[in-house]
């Protein structure tokens, strides 16, 4: 059974930077697609960023392009997502997120298509992101 857990997350002023770790345990990484997702107090969880499972394809939502980035080593069984030019709005509870594209034909992550909650089959327990000054 596949485990998740994140790390890294913390207090962090504005336009400052931040590194999210999603470690595996359980089970090899490598036939797993991965996503982030946040979820702020008070509002539903929103889908941030998803990588394949060779890393060949990602996908963030607008608001954090060209600011976060997603990235994989499957030798390591672990994921990042750094967060560069953080906001007061980047704050929120982060989880990744995994799924077997075998087991799930509709999945996709591509630069067309961010996938859903519902698209994910394991889930880490989040770690809070706050920026503030």
């Amino acid at each position: 059974q596949l485990q998740l857990v994140e790390s890294g997350g913390g207090l962090v002023q504005p336009g400052g930077s931040l590194r999210v770790s999603c470690a595996a345990s359980g089970d090899t990484l490598d036939f797993y697609a991965i996503g982030w997702f946040r979820q702020a107090p008070g509002k539903e969880r929103e889908g941030v960023s998803c990588i394949t499972s060779s890393g060949g394809s990602t996908n963030y939502v607008d608001s954090v392009k060209r600011r976060f980035t997603i990235s994989r080593d499957n030798a390591k069984n672990t994921v990042w997502l750094q967060m560069n030019s953080l906001k007061p709005e980047d704050t929120a509870v982060y989880y990744c997120a995994a799924v077997d594209p075998d087991s799930r034909p509709y999945y996709r992550c591509s630069n067309a298509v961010l996938p859903g909650a519902g698209r994910y089959d394991y889930w880490g327990q989040g770690t809070q992101v706050t920026v503030s000054s």
